[in-house]
């Protein structure tokens, strides 16, 4: 294998893929990335077995060829050169000769067929949605991802395609938060599936702002195309987590009885002030709602107290209530809307966040004490 190619493409492509390369395996060709060069096209691969992800390149390729490198090392090495243009020489021994303007490598690798095949995806159901658009969604969403792994099936988003809809939502069981788009779902695309949180913190990665990004998803694997204007290319495949997902729909209150408006910017610092004053025995906020005004308190004996108030449009019956403020400050920094809105019931029943837009967030209150 010989090429030339530009550091700025070498560094997309390794950035793309390395990050999930794990650096502590049974197996040394998972801490390598693959690289195949063909036609006008280096492709770079790392899997760490449940996720894999391909990313392709614009280079001048001399000979093509493919081998295996330490995925750390090669992008330690390319992060740090100073010219625009590296040469890359592979010999027969999967030895690596890498020159840029006067710096010489040496890297050596493993062979090409030592690294795990990638599965494709068989027969499989598909729909495209707007890089931007899913980016948004799993901004709202994947920060309620349970990390507990006892319950595994919480350990990932639920997306549900039907009625020209994808749905998304993730919960821990203490709170749930679930946003919802319009796309143009193909006939016979139908389905539901759970993405593990490694690939959906990956694609939050990988997402852009612009171009789009198709989706394709059998029983047990989903594959995301993501392409740009420049042309350049990432595929990701990820095992999907095995199991029935709980009935969300069990969880969002039928219906509220107070609902109020608030500033998202003002409520999010008065939250974050009085987060400070709690502790790790302590840690609840209490939001009480009186005419006109929202108090909010924290207290532990430990650390000492806080008080905010807030000028609210509220006429209802006086209502308190306590959460975790980290379960509050999550959505509302995943959010971009001037304007939220808080739903009650009472102290003891689930509080709902929405704005003006197809978004919403249940989170279980705490006792008051």
């Amino acid at each position: 294998m010989n090429l030339t190619i530009a550091k700025d493409q070498l560094m997309h492509g390794l950035q793309s893929v390395q990050n999930i390369v794990s650096s502590r395996t049974t197996f040394p060709v998972l801490s390598n990335v693959l690289i195949r060069a063909e036609g006008s096209k280096v492709e770079f691969t790392a899997t760490d077995l449940d996720v894999s992800i391909t990313c392709a390149v614009e280079a001048t390729i001399r000979k093509g060829g493919a081998t295996t490198l330490p995925a750390k090392k090669l992008f330690g090495i390319v992060r740090e050169l100073a010219t625009p243009e590296i040469e890359m020489e592979v010999d027969d021994k999967n030895a690596c000769a890498i020159r840029s303007g006067a710096s010489y490598y040496k890297l050596n690798g493993l062979a090409a067929e030592e690294f795990p095949a990638i599965q494709g995806l068989a027969e499989s159901r598909s729909f495209v949605i707007s890089q931007e658009k899913l980016k948004s969604m799993l901004k709202k969403t994947s920060f309620a991802i349970s990390s507990d792994e006892s319950r595994y099936v919480l350990n990932g988003l639920f997306l549900i395609l039907k009625e020209h809809k994808l749905i998304m939502v993730a919960t821990d069981g203490r709170r749930l938060a679930l946003a919802d788009e319009e796309i143009d779902l193909p006939e016979g695309s139908q389905g539901e599936f759970i993405i593990p949180t490694k690939a959906v913190n990956e694609l939050n990665r990988l997402l852009q702002n612009t171009g789009e990004i198709e989706i394709r998803f059998t029983s047990n694997q989903a594959a995301f195309f993501l392409r740009d204007e420049k042309g350049l290319s990432v595929m990701m495949i990820s095992k999907l987590v095995e199991g029935n997902y709980p009935n969300y729909k069990q969880v969002i209150p039928a219906e509220t009885k107070e609902r109020i408006a608030l500033g998202r910017e003002e409520f999010l610092h008065a939250l974050r002030r009085a987060e400070i004053m709690t502790s790790d025995k302590s840690n609840s906020v209490k939001m009480a709602f009186t005419r006109h005004n929202l108090a909010i308190t924290a207290n532990s004996p430990e650390v000492g107290e806080a008080r905010e108030s807030l000028a609210v449009n509220y006429s209802g019956k006086d209502i308190a209530i306590a959460f975790n403020p980290a379960y509050l400050i999550e959505p509302l920094n995943a959010l971009t809307e001037d304007e939220v809105f808080i739903e009650l019931i009472d102290e003891l029943s689930p509080g709902v966040l929405k704005i003006n837009g197809p978004f919403l967030y249940v989170v279980m209150p705490m006792r008051l004490s």
